[in-house]
């Protein structure tokens, strides 16, 4: 998988949250379409004629954001105003995730392999 596109109809308050809050790395930016980084992963978003409001099922499609470590990339967002949904918690399988939301609702996760 090259990444995920994530479609909107409030481009500039999304951009603004990719960029600025989450920080994420431009890799190009057009009026209605932006392009990111995060490691090798691919995510842009962009402006959408049919996408109308927030997501009604956020928890369909979840991004994860692989981490090294989870806890200082969790306090630099928080931080950073984002509110967690369920903060960092080790997993039965050894790895960590901490849940958030993007302006639309999309669901988010900070992802910490296991050792």
């Amino acid at each position: 998988m090259a990444g995920v596109i994530v479609w909107t109809e409030r481009f500039a308050e999304m951009l603004t949250f990719y960029r600025d809050t989450l920080g994420l790395t431009t890799r190009s930016e057009r009026p209605r379409f932006a392009n990111f980084e995060w490691g090798d992963f691919r995510l842009s978003i962009g402006m959408h004629d049919g996408v109308r409001g927030r997501n009604k099922d956020p928890l369909r499609i979840m991004i994860n954001l692989a981490v090294d470590e989870i806890e200082p990339v969790y306090e630099r967002l928080r931080a950073a105003g984002i509110e967690f949904s369920r903060p960092p918690e080790r997993e039965q399988w050894g790895g960590w995730v901490a849940t958030f939301q993007d302006p639309d609702g999309n669901t988010l996760q900070l992802l910490q392999q296991p050792d």
